[in-house]
């Protein structure tokens, strides 16, 4: 059965992921002090070889539980039924927290002399090697799924809009491995076919077809106006045990992806699924925040210092630019910028976008407002608390005002902390751009955050962020 293969398979998956581990981190400890050790910098701090071997080896009692806890709590061992996609970024993010936690531990047993250089190189290991396991695996599943081996039987029980998706979905994707046998409804008539799916029975005729095949799981996908025959259904599976997913058909009316929670054993639907609404996702991410901002001004110190001279030099005004914008839970705080305009009426410019050629802008201000070097003094926004490093860019209150009548869902963008730079920025819907799209970016962002997507979006924001042809 695929259950039982599905089962081996995960167990497999664990074994090898703690073998990668344990001999890259071997691996790591042999190139630090042995081929890299004539190179520079590890020159320098040859004087750490001193530490025995078998002192990185017991290490490895905190590092292996450390990292198999973080891989399963980041999904790293779900089936692979779907795409790779996003493994990649949950891997750079299992080793950055695995290392910052493998770090704190050395400091509370007071293990000082080990080489800092083997954890950088322990992960970039880990990470080659990891992903090119992964990689491997689902291209072997494909394979073989493409060959109809380790197939997963599936039958489908009500015809909707939802249920028509559903198999657009595993038709356009064979690699997945699914095989659908039919569908059972009552309001079509039997042999009705939808892209070689047909529909060969009835709702009544569910328990009979359970009995007699051997599916691996029942999708339920009744349209909305049926759902009081849903019980009766779900209980049917229930009885004979076989995995049943329910696929509901909300999308016209729910836009978005909700999550489930238990109230006392009552489950409530969420509308919204808000990753950073999770204390420990929001102190994780404020903690990034603090530390991120802290080396962005020992990193942009010196320069900031020039772009202050250029801009005091270039026309008269304050060299900072103070802006009132609406932040987290909708609250105003003051957005610091370099100033790259003349000096304005706040009536002026409180009801005008900055545009291609736009008077307003000086010499200066077209080369830091091309660059993004206005934005630096927003650090010190990040480290009070005001904005993150990532998120939705603030709006000021006139155009958050009149958005949130004309966009819907503009306001769900207040849910988190504005940023320095976002999802919606880098895919360039900043400036004079199309505020829908602009919206629908920053929602999936807010949906969908997790560490390994910041981390991808300062990666490119570094690469593309700082040439935006839509920065005026």
């Amino acid at each position: 059965m695929i259950k039982d293969n599905q089962k081996y398979l995960n167990r497999l998956r664990i074994v090898i992921d703690a073998l990668i581990v344990v001999g890259t981190f071997m691996l790591a400890y042999k190139l630090r002090f042995g081929i890299l050790t004539n190179f520079e910098p590890f020159k320098r701090n040859a004087h750490d070889g001193y530490v025995p071997y078998y002192i990185y080896v017991r290490n490895l009692f905190y590092i292996l539980p450390t990292y198999m806890i973080v891989y399963y709590r980041l999904g790293l061992y779900r089936p692979y039924r779907t795409s790779l996609r996003g493994d990649a970024w949950k891997l750079i993010e299992a080793n950055i927290i695995g290392i910052l936690v493998f770090t704190a531990v050395l400091y509370a047993v007071k293990e000082n002399n080990v080489s800092r250089w083997v954890f950088p190189i322990f992960a970039f290991l880990n990470y080659v090697v990891d992903l090119t396991f992964r990689v491997a695996v689902v291209k072997v599943l494909r394979f073989m799924r493409k060959k109809n081996i380790n197939q997963k039987h599936i039958l489908i029980v009500g015809y909707s809009r939802t249920a028509e998706a559903y198999i657009d979905r595993i038709r356009a994707n064979r690699e997945w491995g699914y095989h659908i046998h039919g569908i059972l409804d009552d309001t079509m008539a039997p042999g009705t076919i939808y892209k070689k799916t047909k529909v060969i029975g009835r709702f009544s005729d569910l328990e009979r077809f359970i009995a007699e095949n051997d599916y691996d799981e029942i999708a339920i996908t009744l349209s909305i106006n049926e759902y009081g025959k849903l019980e009766r259904l779900v209980a049917i599976c229930e009885k004979t045990g076989i995995h049943t997913k329910f696929i509901p058909d909300y999308h016209n009316i729910i836009p978005t992806v909700p999550y489930m929670e238990d109230l006392d054993g009552l489950p409530v639907i969420n509308i919204r699924n808000v990753p950073l609404s999770n204390t420990f996702n929001r102190l994780l991410k404020r903690a990034c925040d603090i530390i991120g901002g802290l080396m962005m001004l020992i990193i942009f110190g010196i320069p900031m210092i020039i772009i202050a001279i250029a801009v005091k030099c270039s026309s008269e005004g304050p060299v900072l630019f103070e802006q009132v914008r609406i932040g987290l839970h909708g609250r105003p705080f003051k957005m610091y910028k370099f100033r790259s305009m003349t000096q304005q009426k706040e009536a002026d410019e409180i009801h005008a976008w900055t545009t291609a050629n736009d008077a307003r802008v000086t010499k200066i201000g077209k080369i830091i407002r091309r660059t993004s070097l206005d934005e630096l003094p927003q650090i010190f926004n990040i480290i009070v608390g005001d904005m993150s490093i990532v998120g939705p860019r603030p709006e000021r209150p006139f155009w958050v005002e009149k958005f949130k009548e004309e966009i819907p869902r503009y306001m769900i963008k207040h849910q988190v902390r504005p940023g320095l730079t976002g999802w919606a920025q880098i895919n360039g819907y900043r400036g004079d751009t199309s505020i829908k799209k602009r919206i629908e970016y920053d929602l999936y962002y807010i949906e969908n955050w997790k560490l390994s997507l910041d981390i991808k979006i300062l990666f490119i924001t570094i690469f593309k962020g700082f040439r935006d042809p839509n920065a005026y």
